[in-house]
């Protein structure tokens, strides 16, 4: 009786690439249901802030809307800059934190827009960031070059929403709305490719569950801004 030892070799990597294609799925899968229930939970808060008048008033009538304003960029740094010292609960509460002070922020586009407006732009962003998500997580080409230029792209539109807050240019406006629409859609093919990059099993359950929150902090950042310039260009205001 003989055995095969290259066949045996073979039948091990591909024991290995089973696993590890079964473990990089669940780690995306964890990435996006952290995304989806950020976005739920900003969603709901937006929504029922805006439905109460006294909740407006309190927050956007007096100095506190500088705090809601701020608190957003407060936990992504908090989150960014402390991913090693946190615990996974800390980050996963801070994630959490991050959303609801999101939903705080945004919750003025439900008295800007109509809803009817609001729920169409949602669904066209869905699905433009479902494809290029997709894109992101199945193409062969490296994404990498993508990265500094997109970032370029996203630091002219932040310096330019800057200037046009005192220059109140419709063309200046319609013109950052359109190219964020493409930065972001890039970006999230981009960032999407980054989280599959990044995984690794020898990190750990810790360490990874670590990667998957900032993994959707980052897409759920894409998506948000992605839904924001869509529905500056289409949305109907009330």
């Amino acid at each position: 009786m003989s055995y095969d030892f290259n066949n045996g070799i073979r039948t091990a990597r591909g024991s290995i690439g089973v696993t590890f294609d079964a473990a990089l799925r669940a780690h995306m899968v964890r990435v996006y249901n952290h995304m989806t229930a950020g976005l739920m939970v900003t969603g709901i808060i937006a929504y029922l802030v805006s439905t109460s008048p006294a909740m407006i008033q309190a927050i956007f009538g007096s100095p506190l809307r500088i705090l809601v304003m701020l608190a957003p960029l407060a936990f992504v740094m908090v989150m960014s800059f402390g991913i090693q010292r946190l615990s996974l609960a800390a980050l996963t509460g801070t994630f959490y934190g991050f959303s609801v002070a999101m939903g705080l922020s945004l919750s003025t586009i439900f008295l800007v827009y109509t809803h009817a407006s609001i729920a169409q732009v949602f669904f066209i962003s869905a699905a433009m960031f479902l494809f290029m998500s997709l894109y992101g997580y199945t193409t062969k080409a490296d994404l990498t070059n993508w990265g500094s230029f997109l970032m370029m792209g996203l630091f002219g539109i932040i310096i330019a929403s800057l200037v046009n807050i005192f220059v109140h240019s419709p063309g200046m406006n319609f013109a950052i709305s359109v190219i964020g629409v493409l930065i972001f859609v890039g970006l999230t093919a981009y960032d999407t490719q980054k989280i599959k990059e990044n995984y690794s099993e020898s990190w750990g359950a810790e360490s990874n569950g670590k990667l998957a929150l900032m993994g959707a902090l980052n897409l759920y950042l894409d998506f948000i801004n992605l839904f924001m310039m869509l529905l500056r260009l289409m949305g109907n205001r009330r």
